[in-house]
C-alpha cells in the first residue's frame, strides 16, 4: 500500500517514515513538508495520505486537493489538535479517519489497512466532538424539514378557494381628485396571522411563488369590471411570474391596455434582457409597467434604468413626515423631474397627512396614494377620499 506522509514537523516526519519503512505492506511514496508539495505528491498512484491538520497550506485544503485529483487516495487526519472544528473540518474536507499524533504505530497501521479497504477510525478522544456535531446537523435538517413541511401546508392551504381575497386601493389625481385606478393587494384570511409580503416569500421558498402569484392576479382580474374604461389595475409581480408563459395566458384578450404591472424594489431581476423581451409584446398591446418602492434603494433605481417604465411609484419612506425632513424632500425634488425627463407619470405611496400632501403636489407629483386618499377596500368603496379643505 502506497503510502504519503504530509507534516511540516521533522521528527514526525521521520518517526512515520520508519514506521511505514519497517511495514512489509506498505511502501513510502514521499514526504511534504507543506500542503501543496502534499497534493503534488499525492499524483503519484497513493494509497492513503497522512495528512497534519495545521501543516502550512491547511491540512483541509491538502484533503480537498488530494481528494479531487485521486478519489481513490484515502485520506488520515494525523494531528497533535482534537478539536471540534479541527475534526469536523477535516471529515468534511474527505478525511475517513482523524488519529491523534501519540497513537501507537501498530494502531495506526491497522487504521491505514482499514482505510484502503473502505474503514474508518477516530481516536477516542475525537468522538465526542463528532458525535456532538453529527447530532447538531440531525437537529438542524429536522427543523429545516419540519419548517418547510408547515410553510408547504401553509402555502397550500392558501391556494385553497376562499383563502386569498384582494383589496383595492384607489391612485388619484394630486390636481383633478378623480381616481385614475387602483391598486390590487392581496389578503389572507387564513392562520397564521401574517403579512402578505411573508405568504408571498414562503411560496417561493417552498417552489410554490409562482402559483400564489397568479391565484392572486386572476382574484384580481375581475376588479376591472367595476373600472372606467380609463382608469387602470395595478397589479404586483415578481420577474420571474412576468417571464413566465403563464403569466401571458393569465390575461385576458383585450385587458392590457388597461393593466399596470408593479416590479418591486425587493423584488432581484437577474436578467433585464430576458425580463424586458417577456414584458415587451404585453406593453405594445398596451400594458403599461411601474416601478414600486422607486428611492428605497439603489435596486429601484437600477430598475427604471433598464427597464424604462411608464410610472414611478415613490416608496412611502420618502413620502413620510416628507415635509419636515430635508433630506427626503432633496430626494424627491430630483426623483420627480427625473422621472418627467424620461416620460413617466409619479405616483407618490403613502399619503397619510395634509401636509404630506401639500409638500409632494409642491414638487409636481401627478397621482397619489395613501390612507388619506382612501383606504384598501372592496372594489365598489375603493373612491377617493373626501379632498381636505384648503389651508386658510
Amino acid at each position: 500500500m502506497r503510502v504519503l506522509i504530509a507534516d511540516d514537523n521533522p521528527g514526525i516526519q521521520q518517526a512515520l517514515a520508519e514506521l511505514v519503512g519497517d511495514e512489509p505492506s506498505l511502501e513510502l511514496v514521499g514526504v511534504a513538508g507543506t500542503a501543496h508539495e502534499a497534493v503534488e505528491l499525492a499524483d503519484q498512484n497513493v494509497d492513503v495520505a497522512l495528512v497534519d491538520v495545521r501543516m502550512p497550506g491547511g491540512g483541509e485544503w491538502a484533503t480537498r486537493q488530494i481528494r479531487a485529483r485521486s478519489s481513490r487516495t484515502r485520506v488520515i487526519a494525523f494531528s497533535a489538535h482534537g478539536d471540534r472544528q479541527a475534526v469536523v473540518g477535516m471529515v468534511g474536507a474527505g478525511a475517513v479517519s482523524y488519529l491523534l499524533k501519540g497513537t501507537p504505530g501498530e494502531v495506526l497501521v491497522e487504521a491505514i489497512h482499514r482505510a484502503v479497504d473502505g474503514g474508518s477510525d477516530l481516536s477516542q478522544e475525537v468522538v465526542g466532538p463528532v458525535v456532538g456535531e453529527l447530532v447538531d446537523q440531525l437537529k438542524y435538517r429536522e427543523r429545516e424539514v419540519f419548517d418547510r413541511e408547515r410553510k408547504v401546508d401553509r402555502v397550500s392551504r392558501a391556494l385553497q378557494p376562499g383563502a386569498l381575497r384582494v383589496v383595492f386601493q384607489p391612485i388619484i389625481d394630486l390636481s383633478s381628485w378623480r381616481r385614475r385606478g387602483v391598486e390590487a393587494l392581496a389578503r389572507f384570511d387564513i392562520e397564521p396571522s401574517q403579512t402578505p409580503d411573508i405568504w408571498f416569500r414562503e411560496a417561493w421558498e417552498v417552489g410554490l411563488g409562482l402559483d400564489l402569484e397568479l391565484a392572486a392576479v386572476r382574484a384580481a382580474l375581475p376588479g376591472l369590471e367595476h373600472l372606467d374604461d380609463d382608469e387602470f389595475l395595478a397589479i404586483n409581480l415578481s420577474p420571474q411570474v412576468v417571464t413566465n408563459p403563464d403569466f401571458a395566458a393569465v390575461l385576458p384578450v383585450g385587458t392590457h391596455a388597461r393593466l399596470v404591472v408593479e416590479i418591486t424594489e425587493h423584488a432581484p431581476v437577474e436578467d433585464y434582457d430576458k425580463l424586458s423581451g417577456a414584458i415587451g409584446k404585453a406593453r405594445a398591446a398596451g400594458l403599461r409597467l411601474a416601478i414600486d418602492d422607486a428611492g428605497a434603494g439603489y435596486a429601484s433605481l437600477r430598475h427604471i434604468l433598464r427597464l424604462a417604465p411608464d410610472i414611478v411609484k415613490l416608496d412611502m419612506s420618502l413620502t413620510r413626515n416628507l415635509q419636515a425632513d430635508k433630506r427626503r424632500r432633496a430626494l424627491v425634488a430630483a426623483l420627480v423631474p427625473f422621472a418627467r425627463e424620461i416620460g413617466a407619470i409619479v405616483i407618490a405611496e403613502g399619503i397619510e397627512t395634509d401636509a404630506e400632501l401639500t409638500t409632494l403636489r409642491a414638487f409636481g407629483a401627478e397621482w397619489g396614494q395613501g390612507f388619506l386618499l382612501g383606504r384598501p377596500g372592496p372594489v365598489d368603496a375603493a373612491v377617493p377620499a373626501a379632498p381636505p379643505k384648503p389651508s386658510v
